[in-house]
């Protein structure tokens, strides 16, 4: 069990027979009254996001969420195609499930699988990846110093934005998180 004042960020708890992961919370002490905590919570089964407060003495059992560490092997167009490399059992996912969370992941690399009592709801990419540049503009002499940036197109068909002086062909280094370049590799 958690109690409200030991919210954190991440931690995934049960609340009313739903499923919530704590995405902000914070400490409030009025000058009158209780203490309470305001908190910030992500449905991790639908994905909305909503707000509550809780007494700081407030219980709450925490859920158990299974993160597996799978490659993900193709896309056949609507589903995507998942294998766990210890079992090598394979599951497929639709693209609701999977989102945009593959925009920057490459056949055969490998993903976490998240998921809360069977039921897959996220895949977690590894958070950085080394991608080629498919095409992007050419870039002229003497653009490195002003810290402009260009649209590229990497090998997975993402769009980042880059440094004027990288060209199609070279390899960069990119934060899946945010989705921004880093370096070139």
């Amino acid at each position: 069990m958690v109690t409200a004042g030991d919210f954190r960020n991440g931690v995934t708890l049960e609340i009313e027979g739903q499923v919530f992961q704590i995405v902000e919370f914070q400490h409030v002490k009025p000058g009158k009254g209780a203490a309470f905590v305001r908190t910030k919570l992500k449905n991790i089964i639908n994905g909305g996001v909503v707000e509550k407060t809780f007494r700081p003495t407030e219980k709450f059992p925490q859920a158990r969420i299974d993160r597996n560490d799978m490659q993900y092997l193709y896309s056949d167009g609507e589903l995507f195609n998942f294998m766990d490399v210890n079992t090598y059992d394979q599951i497929a996912l639709a693209a609701d499930d999977v989102g945009d969370a593959l925009k920057f992941v490459k056949e055969n690399d490998m993903v976490k699988v998240c998921s809360y009592n069977g039921k897959v709801f996220a895949i977690e990419p590894p958070l950085f990846v080394e991608l080629e540049i498919t095409d992007t503009e050419p870039g002229f002499k003497g653009d490195t110093a002003t810290g402009a940036t260009k649209p590229a197109t990497v090998e997975t068909g993402a769009v980042v934005y880059v440094p004027l002086f990288v060209e199609t062909g070279n390899k960069i280094k990119i934060d899946t998180r945010t989705g921004e370049y880093l370096s070139r590799v």
